[in-house]
């Protein structure tokens, strides 16, 4: 089988990628998700065509959801490695805290941000009006995970998944199969039934836990034991598959999209697929993504000299501070519906591509008060490869 992922590129690697055990390709997906994130939250801009939302059935969210699962499994693996299973709960338990302090400061900037600019049709857009007329009983559910302004449904998922990555750590180390398959017959068994969490004020949860958790495991498991089925992963057959389906999604797409496409998709086939499930992760989306995982396996190799590049060197930046650059993101997003940018090209462009840049200076400026390496943790950048990270127990 032909396996790109072991091909080395034509030339030498840039000196910037050698010599560490970090997978930089991560960073630079989570940071591109990030932008994208926002792109997407932008009311009425040009710059969400930037994004994967118009092209296809996924969007950047089923990136970050993948790729937060394959940080997870990383750092988490290492530090049960150096710390053992005490040190890597610890470690677990403090990243959902943080998390979980990020949101409910998000949630008060976010009700702030709309009490200052006093606009009804704000409150109403970004569900912070209930906070600011009953403050008391919506910030206990917020408390609890049970109430989120929009844009922020995202984090009080991600507070589940650390505060639960210890137990399916444990799992995957010992039955990584066993542990995929009960994670699909979930997220099976919410498509058939219905499942979710429960919620407040509407009981909705935007990303319901029960089926986003297949992209964590799916991303952990990836990790632990994604060597093994690497060569049916990188197959021809997978990549004439996968871009068969990316094809298809894309003419779909661009038909709900572009009104001159409408007639080439039957409506009968429109209405089938019609409204995509974002909230319960609906098959098409899920399929998408892998096709689009597949084809990023293949045409991004890890020593692909296009990550030295300035563009990807940004976006690693922001993806290696990806908690405070989303909030960032959010309020940014949450700034822009007080311009009316609808019919002025210019101003779409100028806010998008300003957004952007904000969230680099920002993330820059992280990097650089952050930590010194001095004061880092010796296995904090191992060089043995990531693959080899985790044996079966």
């Amino acid at each position: 089988m032909h396996d790109r992922t072991h091909n080395p590129l034509v030339g030498e690697t840039p000196p910037e990628l050698k010599g560490s055990g970090r997978d930089v390709r991560i960073d630079a997906c989570r940071g591109i998700a990030l932008w994208w994130i926002f792109l997407d939250h932008v009311p009425n801009s040009i710059g969400s065509w930037l994004t994967l939302r118009n092209y296809g059935f996924s969007d950047a969210a089923e990136v970050f959801m993948f790729i937060s699962g394959v940080t997870c499994a990383l750092a988490y693996g290492r530090a049960r490695q150096h710390e053992g299973w005490s040190g890597m709960i610890s470690r677990s338990l403090r990243r959902g805290w943080d998390i979980y302090a990020a949101f409910l400061l998000l949630t008060l900037a976010c009700v702030i941000m709309v009490y200052l600019a006093g606009r009804d049709h704000l409150a109403d857009e970004s569900n912070t009006r209930i906070l600011l007329e009953h403050p008391g009983a919506t910030l206990v559910h917020a408390a609890i995970l049970q109430y989120r302004p929009v844009n922020t449904d995202v984090l009080p998922v991600f507070v589940i998944y650390h505060v639960l990555f210890a137990p399916l750590l444990w799992l995957l180390l010992r039955a990584p199969n066993v542990t995929l398959g009960a994670s699909l017959l979930l997220y099976s068994l919410v498509h058939v039934f219905g499942w979710s969490v429960p919620a407040w004020p509407n009981n909705v949860w935007f990303f319901n836990p029960l089926a986003w958790q297949l992209l964590i495991v799916l991303g952990a498991w990836y990790v632990v034991e994604g060597k093994k089925f690497r060569p049916w992963v990188t197959s021809r057959t997978s990549l004439v598959l996968a871009v068969l389906y990316l094809a298809f999604s894309l003419i779909i797409a661009l038909s709900w999209s572009i009104k001159p496409l409408e007639p080439l998709v039957p409506q009968t086939l429109t209405k089938l697929l019609f409204p995509l499930d974002k909230s319960n992760l609906g098959p098409l989306r899920l399929l998408h993504f892998l096709g689009l995982a597949i084809v990023a396996i293949w045409f991004v190799p890890r020593d692909w000299r296009g990550l030295s590049s300035p563009v990807m060197r940004c976006a690693r930046c922001c993806g290696e501070n990806s908690l405070p650059i989303y909030c960032l993101g959010v309020l940014f997003a949450l700034a822009s519906h007080l311009l009316d940018i609808s019919d002025r090209l210019a101003m779409q462009v100028v806010l998008s591509l300003g957004g952007i840049l904000l969230m680099i200076v920002a993330a820059t400026l992280l990097k650089l008060i952050s930590i010194k390496p001095g004061r880092q943790p010796r296995w904090s950048q191992p060089t043995e490869p990531v693959t080899a990270t985790f044996s079966n127990e």
